[in-house]
């Protein structure tokens, strides 16, 4: 097989599992990874800037498939010295700030909390906020784990709106073949799976290069003995 394959991500999602099994399967054929921003995921795969990518649901699907994944547990950001649960709901989160940023990846029907006064730019910079002793930040576990500072801790959100993973592709798509592995590998399927394409030969390996035989020295000839005179 030929060509290569770009597969965009977003950040707290972590294809290299994936990398490693496509690696295994397509030795031939390069798998570039390319994290880029959420906001970014889906108009890097329309315009052909990526194969694919591994983005979250829900959010710009327009002229995009989308395989779920999975489905992550959504956390609470807060600072580590506050006293919570071990769980919350949004019931909890009524007396506090809650930052929700302009890259937020959780559908929101009404924002839990008191409103802040103005939304922070980045995810990042709403973590810095909170650090600093401002307000709650509720997003998805992985990106809690992302910007995890010492000083901070998450607990689990028992009812607030969940993010999914999914892999994400052009309906028409130029490259299926590579496509189809893909999905394979995101979904667990096992090399010899009837569903898709084989997995490519691995390199063949050239063979050691036999070194020539030694020439055998002849032993010196034997100097013949002498009688010495009485």
């Amino acid at each position: 097989m030929t060509g290569s394959f770009t597969l965009a991500y977003v950040p707290g999602v972590t294809p290299g599992k994936w990398a490693r099994v496509w690696q295994d399967r397509l030795p031939q054929t390069p798998l570039t990874l390319v994290q880029v921003p959420a906001a970014q995921a889906a108009a890097k795969v329309r315009s052909g800037e990526a194969d694919a990518a591994l983005l979250r649901l829900p959010g710009d699907r327009e002229d995009l498939h989308a395989i779920p994944l999975y489905t992550e547990t959504t956390v609470v950001v807060h600072p580590k010295d506050h006293d919570f649960a071990d769980e919350l709901s949004l019931e909890d989160l009524a007396g506090h700030v809650l930052w929700q940023p302009l890259d937020d990846t959780l559908e929101w029907e009404s924002v839990p909390g008191q409103p802040p006064v103005e939304r922070p730019e980045t995810t990042a910079d709403a973590v810095e906020i909170v650090a600093a002793g401002v307000g709650l930040l509720v997003v998805p576990q992985s990106l809690a784990r992302l910007h995890h500072r010492k000083d901070l801790a998450y607990t689990p959100l028992a009812d607030a709106p969940q993010s999914r993973v999914a892999l994400s592709f052009p309906i028409r798509d130029e490259n299926p073949e590579l496509v189809e592995h893909m999905i394979g590998i995101v979904r667990g399927r096992t090399v010899n799976s009837t569903r898709g394409p084989q997995a490519e030969p691995a390199r063949a390996k050239q063979p050691p290069r036999a070194s020539a035989p030694r020439r055998q020295q002849k032993p010196p000839p034997k100097r013949a003995k002498t009688r010495r005179g009485r």
